[in-house]
């Protein structure tokens, strides 16, 4: 990789701090919310209980096939990971580009290695006022979504900047 050092240890940083995040939370959704009562807090903008999903991003595909789910969650996700990896440091990303493809990339492990462990990803956190919700999410998939985000930001900027 042709990055600067400094900038090079700045990602691994924030890899590792996504990847033990999520894995620490996780941890702890387990060991607190499973089997339990799910909670609120903050007048019920937060809630937190314990999912485990077979599915993809707010369970989809959950209702698939074993085989089907396998194939799309566990063995496609592992190739488009190594994908990104392999366009950031082919392509010698930087920058806002390169901290969205690590964010994406940190989340994506981190789920993963669930789905390849346990056969599920747990998610625990839901979010939202009165009937609007979001689904029940970890903090993998904040970091996969800030990392979209970051990788849009900077698309939109760099064609800003072309003549």
């Amino acid at each position: 990789m042709s990055t600067r050092p400094g900038l090079r240890v700045a990602l691994l940083a924030v890899a590792v701090a996504t990847i033990g995040c999520d894995r620490l939370t996780k941890h702890a959704a387990t060991a607190v919310l499973a089997g339990a009562p799910g909670r609120s807090y903050l007048a019920d903008t937060i809630r937190l209980e314990y999912a485990e999903n077979t599915g993809g991003f707010l369970s989809l595909g959950a209702q698939a096939p074993h085989g089907v789910r396998t194939l799309l969650f566990t063995i496609g996700t592992g190739f488009m990971l190594l994908a990104l990896v392999r366009a950031a440091v082919g392509l010698r990303w930087r920058g806002w580009r390169l901290l969205g493809v690590g964010l994406v990339v940190a989340g994506g492990v981190s789920n993963w290695v669930d789905r390849i462990v346990h056969g599920s990803v747990v998610d625990f956190i839901n979010v939202g006022i009165g009937p609007l919700r979001t689904g029940i999410f970890n903090v993998a998939d904040v970091a996969i979504m800030l990392g979209a985000g970051t990788l849009v930001f900077s698309a939109s900027v760099s064609k800003e900047r072309q003549p």
